[in-house]
């Protein structure tokens, strides 16, 4: 049996690196540390994946980020994914709703693989998060996966702090998605970025089973009452578009 191609996994610990976060810029310095490889070997891998359009080069600050082509590559997969099929016009009416960007995700190797992505409707500057991989822990998206998880294995989990508010402790964590699924919504507020909040609800199938979560997400000032509450009336519009893209998927809870 051929043995695994070198080249191939390092091309993809790039990716992965790069996808991690959302809109995640990295020099070859900061690349060749996570990797643990010669700055030349790294700098080569990127000049094929620019080449192939997998990565983009920022002129700016010589930094690179995840590139069109490699959007392109997994919108193949998306485009036939039925969650994401199902949910896009609820998605854009929940954004008009709220005035908020709004997200759709699911699990993917104990992450948020966020599979649609609608903007917020104002002319600010924003970046595509389609595709991205979200830590579980730090959102709201994956607290409601998580929640509703039955093959989840906490005593495997490892945790990481991305800002003071995030929760890492076990027993914090494991009493929050028991909140998570008694009232059938989470909250994240300055968990994953400082300043950002987000509030999401989970999409059922016709099994009754979790098969994706629905989020807004914005500034703190204008998702929360106070640092933390959410706007009731927020909770509600993530709530109706959840149940209305369950119902889609054949649920029969609503």
């Amino acid at each position: 049996m051929p043995g695994r191609i070198q080249s191939v996994e390092r091309a993809a610990s790039i990716l992965n690196l790069l996808a991690s976060g959302g809109n995640r810029r990295l020099g070859v310095v900061e690349l060749s540390k996570y990797l643990e490889l010669p700055k030349g070997t790294v700098h080569g891998i990127l000049a094929t994946l620019q080449h192939v359009g997998f990565v983009e080069q920022d002129r700016a600050t010589g930094k690179y980020q995840l590139g069109a082509g490699l959007l392109h590559l997994g919108n193949s997969y998306l485009d036939v994914n039925e969650l994401r099929t199902r949910a896009i016009n609820w998605a854009d009416s929940l954004a008009s709703r709220s005035r908020e960007a709004v997200q759709i995700g699911a699990l993917h190797d104990g992450k948020v693989l966020v599979v649609h992505h609608v903007f917020r409707p104002d002319d600010s500057i924003q970046a595509l998060q389609v595709g991205a991989l979200l830590p579980s822990h730090a959102t709201a998206l994956g607290k409601v996966l998580l929640a509703n998880d039955p093959g989840r294995e906490p005593e495997l989990e490892d945790w990481t702090a991305l800002t003071p508010r995030t929760l890492v402790d076990p027993g914090a964590l494991e009493a929050e998605l028991a909140t998570v699924r008694a009232q059938g919504w989470a909250q994240e507020i300055g968990e994953l970025v400082d300043g950002e909040a987000a509030i999401a609800a989970p999409i059922r199938d016709d099994r009754d089973l979790v098969v994706g979560a629905m989020s807004v997400r914005g500034a703190v000032e204008r998702l929360c009452v106070d640092r933390d509450r959410m706007r009731s009336e927020l909770v509600g519009f993530v709530r109706d578009a959840a149940r209305a893209v369950s119902r889609d998927l054949g649920a029969h809870r609503w």
